[in-house]
């Protein structure tokens, strides 16, 4: 069995985020291993004969917030466990936390499924599973209590 050293946890600060990060802290704590919180911020599609004048800065802001937040549950994570960071990056979620993967030499994802049903689950599929079927390396789903 491969030793896992290195994990990569990818977070889209929703409503489940500080659970899954708490999670997988533990878990990096457990296997002395470091962890790598990774939020992607989505392209926009822009249309050829289309641009909103307000568009970049829009991305910016957006971009700037993401940062901050990774900031935040860097700072909180780092009281529990000390090897932890984060990186915040642009592009499609899955292409861009598969690639990510791979290309830093992870060793286990971690990833939080919210359980879409449905309608969700037709329309929008599961990023959760798209990253899995992607990505070469182990995963671990982790699935909130719901109160």
């Amino acid at each position: 069995m491969q030793e896992i050293r290195k994990i990569l946890v990818p977070v889209d600060f929703q409503q489940y985020t500080d659970e899954l990060a708490e999670f997988a802290v533990a878990m990096a704590n457990k296997l002395a291993a470091k962890l790598t919180f990774f939020h992607v911020v989505e392209n926009v599609v822009i249309y050829a004969d289309f641009i909103p004048t307000y568009l970049p800065q829009s991305n910016e802001e957006t971009l700037t917030y993401a940062k901050k937040r990774m900031g935040t549950l860097i700072e909180t994570s780092k009281k529990t466990w000390m090897g932890c960071t984060g990186e915040v990056s642009r592009g499609d979620v899955v292409d861009t936390i598969a690639d990510y993967a791979k290309d830093e030499g992870m060793d286990l994802i971690i990833i939080g499924t919210h359980g879409a049903k449905g309608l969700e689950r037709i329309l929008l599929g599961s990023v959760a599973e798209r990253v899995i079927k992607r990505c070469s390396c182990p995963a671990l789903i982790f699935k909130p209590q719901k109160s």
